[in-house]
């Protein structure tokens, strides 16, 4: 009898270690592969599946705890991005044979999120929570929040819980770099959904190193990809470059990052062609916009001084572009002539160059305007405390270079004399990649 159970338990545990091995394979891969293989790593994987499951099938009769035995199974189909519905069979009866069986109602509530089913995932892993608080149970529940409401507070809300669910994962092992990276994710997602706060957007870009040390979330195409987004909302071009390549080094099969990076590339050559050359316009329309710049087009913020909707007083010194020193220039106003806007596929930022009164051109970037709005060839705008930067970007061998002012909230414009309104902002909307999460 003793040497049943012997036999039973050494088989549960060669089965366990098979499948640890092959999660060890993927998780490990570019460790023990070169960078080049990336494009085999798939089969790869799908091969070390393969004799895994083999494995398992040939000891089916040596595991006697069969919820055992069939979570191992499933886990094992789970392994790859894609929904696999032997996975999900091999699953569905694991957690009917032992409802209390943590890690196959976590792998079961992967299989409902790659089938797309968030309500069913989101079960599942509530449910795993109900019997122990496990980090996996809880990064992928901050996952699957993100995905949920039906008006932008409910969002809000949900994105704020995954925020805080992620926290308790990452504390559950602080070495632990998916759960950091997941961490990442929800802050980045929380940034763009509730304002915008630049603090917001520290601790997201803190996480995504902290997940960068752990070299399995390190191999992770989507941390390069997601953090990538969010230089490129920071204006981090070179950053933002070398995370899309990253990635899409990482997984040659998955064309978004290719993508980003080619939309990037040709934004930066659009709009530094478009400010070396002052939009294009011809030499008597652009001088005789410049002629028609007059001091009275600052509107509310003429005079030397402003007062803020709070009722202080801001001094406001009119200031050429050429004047500006890199980063924030308090006290200070510029205005402009548009020469021309910059179209691209995405809606953030809304991008405009400017000429001042002295024939200099700079680019402005603003965030947060309302779709459909913008400003057109031959409005003067004038930009209270402009944020000034110097762009310059390789990319092989292109170099890009222009001069730009960041403007994260369309209020604070004077357009032809007059601030805009509130109905001209709107909060800008990020997709976070969960491609891998």
């Amino acid at each position: 009898m003793a040497e049943s159970v012997n036999a039973a338990g050494d088989g549960l545990k060669v089965a366990q270690e098979a499948v640890d091995k092959l999660y060890d394979f993927r998780d490990h891969y570019f460790e023990r592969n070169d960078l080049s293989r990336a494009i085999n790593k798939t089969d790869d994987v799908m091969k070390e599946m393969g004799r895994t499951l083999s494995l398992l099938n040939g000891m089916q009769d040596k595991v006697q705890n069969k919820a055992m035995y069939l979570m191992l199974q499933g886990k094992t189909l789970n392994i790859l991005p894609k929904y696999d519905s032997g996975a999900y069979d091999a699953l569905s009866k694991a957690v009917k044979l032992d409802p209390k069986l943590v890690e196959a109602w976590n792998q079961l509530g992967e299989c409902y999120w790659k089938n797309k089913d968030i309500d069913s995932a989101k079960n599942c892993f509530t449910g795993a929570l109900n019997h122990s608080r496990n980090k996996v149970s809880l990064r992928n529940l901050s996952m699957v929040l993100r995905q949920i409401g039906s008006d932008p507070s409910e969002k809000i809300k949900c994105i704020q819980e995954s925020v805080d669910i992620a926290k308790e994962a990452v504390q559950m092992d602080l070495k632990d770099g998916t759960s950091w990276f997941i961490l990442g994710n929800a802050y980045l997602s929380l940034f763009f959904a509730a304002g915008q706060s630049a603090q917001i957007l520290m601790q997201c870009l803190k996480a995504y190193t902290q997940a960068e040390r752990d070299s399995v979330a390190n191999c992770n195409p989507d941390l390069h990809f997601n953090r990538s987004i969010a230089y490129k909302y920071q204006e981090e071009y070179q950053l933002a470059l070398i995370g899309f390549t990253r990635a899409s080094a990482l997984d040659p099969t998955w064309s978004e990052p290719k993508d980003k990076l080619k939309e990037l590339v040709d934004y930066l050559a659009k709009v530094t062609d478009l400010v070396n050359h002052k939009g294009k316009l011809k030499s008597k329309r652009l001088q005789g916009l410049i002629k028609s710049l007059h001091e009275k087009d600052l509107g509310p913020y003429g005079g030397g001084s402003y007062t803020s909707p709070k009722g202080d007083t801001i001094k406001l010194n009119y200031m050429q572009l050429n004047q500006l020193a890199i980063g924030l220039n308090t006290e200070t106003v510029v205005m402009g002539k548009v020469v021309c806007s910059v179209t691209i596929d995405e809606a953030v930022p809304f991008t405009f160059a400017m000429v001042d009164s002295q024939g200099t051109c700079f680019a402005v970037t603003v965030y947060n305007i309302a779709q459909g709005y913008g400003v057109i060839i031959g409005d003067t705008v004038a930009i209270p405390e402009p944020f000034a930067q110097l762009n310059q970007v390789e990319k092989g061998e292109k170099n890009f270079k222009f001069y730009s002012l960041r403007v994260e909230t369309p209020l604070v414009m004077v357009v032809n004399g007059k601030k805009l309104g509130i109905e001209k902002q709107a909060p800008s909307l990020l997709t976070v990649s969960a491609k891998s999460e």
